[in-house]
């Protein structure tokens, strides 16, 4: 929404690349990174008479992410042709899914834990399986002004999530991305990794333009090329302001004569979309229905196995952390958008030391700052959860303040060993209470300026007397030592 003037209308289509070993129809590896064109055969390159098998496996991820995303799983579903010629599909068409999708009408819920909008339920209009096409290569190497074709990625299992135009700005569209990436990745269907193509994103945009008179529509326009989720909300707030002065200079709108849809291209560099081509509508393709391959039957059964093997989810997450553990929604978001290893590793911390709140300030100050700064996983993490617990009611108990709580975990990531093994190892120990009240004792007699100060209300002054007191023994407390010093000094 921008102002009163329009209403930003956003649907998404998302493509994930299925976590298989091999492609959707033939046995070549599904793998990214192999030299161009040795991972093909008959099947995937199009050769004549070659028939395709469907691999069960990619079929069973796709359901994972369907249910996950609360779609319907219909009985029957089927393949189809969708036909198209271009120089990266040796077939001439793409085994796809039309009418009779392996999935429909479900929803994923979003929110923004910073409060930008309220949560949304952003529809599902279906997730359907497809295979890849091939990459084009254009201009790769320096002099040359050719283009090849790298077949490897012919074939590679894709799933196809198709948003209803739900959203009303980029904002939303980004945080509908981050929480469907966040969603497959917890179902273990895929990487998601936008740079090897495991995620892609076409955008489906234009605005419903209030006027008093009536409400008109501008064209939709397809965006493409985005390869990244900031590229995606930058091409969005460009688009819808490029489509708002367009409709202000020449008023064109949906219905009008020799207006129709329009694909353009994000130019990352340059920060603007380009037109690319008129949008292909589904009578363009002219799906039939892929006779070489039978129809599949989801059973009751099937799906209900599937359905109790998805574990808990994020929002279901969040929702127990921000309960159990009375975390803020903030808090709670930050966690569980880490990935579920480092859930289990909060949940492990929080229940031995008995404090969330504690728990979460010390994962996201402290081990999230390691962790990033190392370029390593929770997995791989020095420190098991029930040392960081005793670290931190270590902290809780005045055995320790959290600078040298600090000073024993940096011990520990290099070290190993228990909490009570690295204070020992650093020369921490706890102080006997009139062996602290005597340093105070001393410090006040010697600073009669500070003492003044404190018995005519100025209490600050004691801090002056931490740093000292610290000087001598390492190992005080420094709220001890300033309520002991406020003590005595009032008594003087």
């Amino acid at each position: 929404m921008s102002g009163t003037a329009y209403t930003t209308v956003i649907g998404l289509e998302v493509h994930v690349q299925l976590d298989t070993r091999s492609k959707l129809f033939c046995r070549c590896s599904s793998q990214f990174g192999a030299p161009p064109n040795t991972q093909t055969c008959p099947v995937c390159s199009g050769q004549p008479g070659a028939l395709p098998v469907m691999n069960l496996r990619a079929y069973e991820l796709a359901m994972r992410a369907a249910i996950g995303l609360n779609c319907e799983i219909p009985q029957f579903t089927k393949w189809d042709r969708k036909n198209y010629f271009y120089p990266d599909l040796p077939k001439g068409f793409q085994t796809s899914q039309f009418d009779l999708p392996m999935s429909q009408d479900g929803y994923l819920d979003i929110s923004d834990p910073e409060g930008a909008f309220e949560e949304r339920r952003i529809g599902i209009i279906r997730a359907h399986l497809e295979e890849d096409a091939g990459k084009s290569l254009h201009d790769e190497e320096a002099g040359k002004a050719d283009s090849r074709i790298d077949l490897n990625r012919c074939g590679t299992p894709l799933l196809e999530i198709v948003s209803q135009p739900d959203m009303r700005s980029a904002a939303e569209a980004r945080v509908y991305l981050t929480e469907l990436k966040l969603l497959l990745t917890y179902l273990e269907v895929s990487d998601c990794n936008m740079q090897e193509g495991s995620l892609r994103v076409d955008a489906n945009v234009n605005l419903h333009i209030d006027r008093e008179e009536d409400l008109i529509a501008t064209p939709i326009v397809e965006v493409k090329n985005m390869n990244s989720f900031r590229a995606v909300q930058r091409a969005l707030e460009y688009e819808v302001e490029r489509q708002y002065e367009l409709w202000q200079q020449t008023g064109r709108k949906l219905g009008d004569v020799g207006v129709t849809k329009e694909t353009r291209g994000w130019d990352d560099e340059a920060q603007l979309t380009r037109a690319q081509r008129g949008k292909e509508e589904s009578s363009d393709y002219r799906y039939f229905p892929e006779p070489d391959l039978l129809p599949v039957t989801a059973t009751g059964e099937m799906v209900q196995s599937v359905r109790a093997g998805l574990g808990e989810l994020p929002a279901a997450l969040r929702t127990r952390l921000a309960r159990e553990y009375q975390l803020s929604p903030y808090d709670a978001d930050v966690l569980v958008n880490q990935g579920r290893s480092l859930v289990d590793y909060f949940v492990a911390v929080a229940d031995r030391c008995g404090d969330g709140k504690s728990a979460s300030n010390w994962l996201q100050q402290d081990v999230l700052r390691h962790l990033k700064e190392t370029g390593t996983t929770i997995e791989a993490f020095a420190v098991p959860g029930e040392q960081l617990a005793d670290l931190i009611s270590a902290v809780h108990s005045g055995a320790l303040t959290t600078s040298r709580g600090r000073e024993v975990l940096t011990h520990l990531i290099s070290n190993g060993g228990t909490v009570a093994q690295a204070m020992q190892q650093l020369g921490i120990e706890e102080v006997d209470q009139s062996e602290l009240e005597e340093l105070c004792r001393e410090l006040l007699i010697a600073n009669p300026k500070i003492v003044a100060d404190i018995q005519s209300g100025k209490t600050k002054a004691a801090g002056a007397l931490v740093g000292q007191a610290k000087g001598k023994n390492p190992n005080v407390n420094p709220h001890d030592v300033q309520r002991i010093c406020l003590k005595l000094a009032a008594e003087m």
